[in-house]
């Protein structure tokens, strides 16, 4: 028998947390909202970002109050959140002994028949606020898979470290429900949403029908950057260090897919991008130049020459190599766009080194929602015109957006 739905308002009623300290999702279900797991079989969508305050995992928390979570499953990553490879194997906690199985097996589909043996699925993730980002669209595919089977989900939220007011970027649209695709959702580039309003807005546009529970962070606003929410970083990755490169990320990710590296390796990856080739120098002066009088694009970041050294990148760029770079450090979050400085650099980089900048076709157009930025770039079209070219699709997905918000 399935536990009564919660009412959306009583669950953002839930007693505050003192100010300036969020309570995550996975603290409300457990205080305040338990009753939806009693007498429930429960496979957890997790990894190291699914703590409380104090750092305890979930499923130590859930196994300790007596609920019966019966499998782990665990996204890109793995349920430790150190590995960086294509395709992870199935494994087991050795805390808990429980199997863990991995959505993250490309080429092969992961095993989802394991979802037969269970009532609901739980999902605790931490995003970064960025479409490029495959934790929400593992939550997605699950929930879909969920949805098959008639197993309800239920998704202990937390804040986007970015904040859910600011939308930036192009509007990827709406593509099909592969089993590896991880550039599906209908998104931009930087969102504004949290992954329980993420997986709001996906169970409704492509009629899913999952039976879906969201129950939100306590206490987050909107408007707050993770480093206001009182919350400890846990690097939601290997090559998310903090939240500094979560701000350039919606950005800089678009360098993945070019010859550039992004810092991986380095301490302050998506803070910087370098090859060897690079005149840093003559790219900072073509982007002054571009913007000199107006500031537009560039605005909220300064931009400096730098050097750095990859160590063992998991892209395999340039490992061991001082390259030269540009580094990114963000000096006014409210009128930063890391979208438009991407673009901006990316047009001056094309500009100095037409010869040298290599687009990885496939993997930059993923990315980038298809192929028209880099046919953009490629043609020399003003950055200026290129983002101006977005404020509509941003616009109708602002307005679409709205029913879906629980802050």
């Amino acid at each position: 028998m399935r536990p009564h739905h919660l009412s959306l308002l009583g669950l953002l009623a839930c007693a505050a947390p003192a100010a300036g300290q969020v309570r995550p999702g996975i603290e409300v279900l457990l205080s305040d909202s338990a009753h939806l797991l009693a007498g429930q079989r429960l496979a957890l969508l997790t990894n190291q970002t699914g703590v409380d305050r104090q750092g305890r995992r979930d499923v130590d928390r859930l196994l300790a109050g007596g609920y019966r979570v019966t499998m782990l499953l665990s996204p890109e990553h793995g349920f430790r959140g150190t590995e960086d490879r294509p395709g992870l194997p199935d494994g087991v906690d050795t805390a808990t002994r429980l199997p863990i199985y991995s959505l993250y097996t490309t080429p092969r589909p992961p095993n989802l028949a394991v979802l037969d043996s269970v009532d609901a699925v739980v999902i605790d993730l931490q995003d970064v606020g960025a479409r490029y980002y495959s934790y929400p669209a593992a939550a997605v595919l699950l929930m879909r898979e969920a949805a098959r089977r008639g197993k309800w989900v239920v998704v202990a939220d937390r804040p986007n470290p970015l904040g859910g007011v600011v939308l930036q970027g192009n509007v990827q649209a709406a593509g099909a429900l592969e089993e590896r695709g991880l550039n599906f959702l209908p998104l931009p580039m930087r969102h504004g949403l949290t992954i329980g309003e993420i997986l709001r807005l996906v169970n409704q546009a492509y009629e899913l029908h999952a039976e879906l529970v969201v129950v939100p962070a306590a206490g987050w606003r909107r408007g707050a950057y993770y480093d206001a929410t009182g919350l400890p970083w846990v690097k939601p990755s290997p090559n998310m260090p903090d939240l500094e490169s979560a701000l350039h990320y919606p950005g800089t990710c678009l360098f993945e897919g070019t010859n550039l590296s992004v810092g991986r390796g380095t301490g302050f990856a998506f803070q910087v991008v370098g090859a060897p080739w690079l005149d840093a120098d003559a790219v900072l002066r073509r982007i002054r130049n571009g913007s000199r009088g107006t500031g537009v694009g560039v605005a909220g970041v300064e931009l400096t020459a730098t050097r750095f050294t990859p160590r063992a990148p998991t892209d395999g760029k340039y490992d061991a190599v001082e390259i030269p770079g540009v580094r990114l450090r963000v000096i006014d979050r409210n009128g930063y766009d890391p979208t438009r400085v991407a673009v901006a650099l990316l047009a001056a980089i094309r500009g100095v080194h037409p010869d040298s900048l290599r687009f990885r076709g496939d993997r930059f157009d993923r990315l980038a929602g298809g192929a028209e930025l880099r046919q953009a770039l490629l043609a020399g079209r003003a950055p200026a015109a290129i983002w101006g070219s977005w404020e509509r699709a941003l616009e109708r997905f602002r307005r679409e957006r709205a029913k879906y918000l629980l802050y």
